[in-house]
């Protein structure tokens, strides 16, 4: 479960201009949810805090009861890689790494052996429709390409939570809807949570609950 408690967070620091001032959401496993907004009203300042990369002026945000801000910096690398998937709108592949390289990282980087990593990379990419561009380059493949291999790559080491920024900015309209239903679908499947910040509300209608982040903090909309 992903809780966040009475986030506040300021630029410049707590006596700066706060840009979220006592906001809470609760996300069940296997849970999507989608956060809209302007742009400068402080989706990315929240993704941060979430993913740990960021710490609250005051709140918490916990995963599984475990409080992000509470762990050190080494400890919340060590959280984010062995249980966060990220997605993000430019893809971040390796370049001079294959499709299938580039999905395991992950894993070696949690020290899977090699022999362990192949299946599990396998069966994603079976599942995202690059069972036949495993041996490929970046370079060689289109942008839908590209993420339906981002989206195997945050999701290969079975995340408790996914996060996913503005993943389809750079997709054409049928791209981008069979990426996000992938990601949903994958989500549902593992009972992780998903986090998906967006400018489109066409994005953002293919999640089970939909937020506008406002100066008021998070105002729920209609999803679907």
């Amino acid at each position: 479960m992903l809780e966040l408690r009475h986030l506040t967070k300021a630029y410049g620091g707590p006596a700066g201009r706060a840009v979220l001032s006592g906001l809470s959401l609760t996300v069940a496993p296997g849970e999507y949810v989608a956060i809209t907004g302007e742009s400068g009203v402080g989706k990315s300042t929240l993704l941060n805090l979430i993913a740990g990369l960021d710490v609250p002026d005051a709140g918490s945000v916990l995963l599984d009861g475990e409080d992000l801000a509470r762990l050190d910096d080494a400890d919340r690398t060590r959280l984010r890689r062995r249980r966060m998937g990220f997605v993000f709108q430019a893809f971040h592949l390796l370049p001079h790494l294959t499709v299938a390289q580039n999905v395991a990282l992950p894993l070696a980087l949690l020290g899977t052996p090699p022999a362990g990593r192949g299946p599990v990379v396998d069966e994603l990419l079976g599942a995202v429709g690059m069972g036949n561009r495993a041996g490929s380059l970046p370079r060689e493949l289109s942008g839908g390409e590209m993420q339906r291999v981002a989206i195997a790559r945050a999701l290969v080491h079975r995340p408790s939570l996914v996060l996913a920024d503005e993943p389809t900015g750079n997709l054409d309209p049928d791209n981008a809807r069979q990426v996000l239903m992938l990601l949903r679908e994958r989500i549902h499947a593992a009972r992780g949570i998903g986090i998906l910040v967006t400018h489109s509300m066409t994005a953002a209608a293919t999640a089970d609950r939909v937020f506008e982040l406002t100066g008021a903090g998070l105002v729920p909309r209609t999803a679907g």
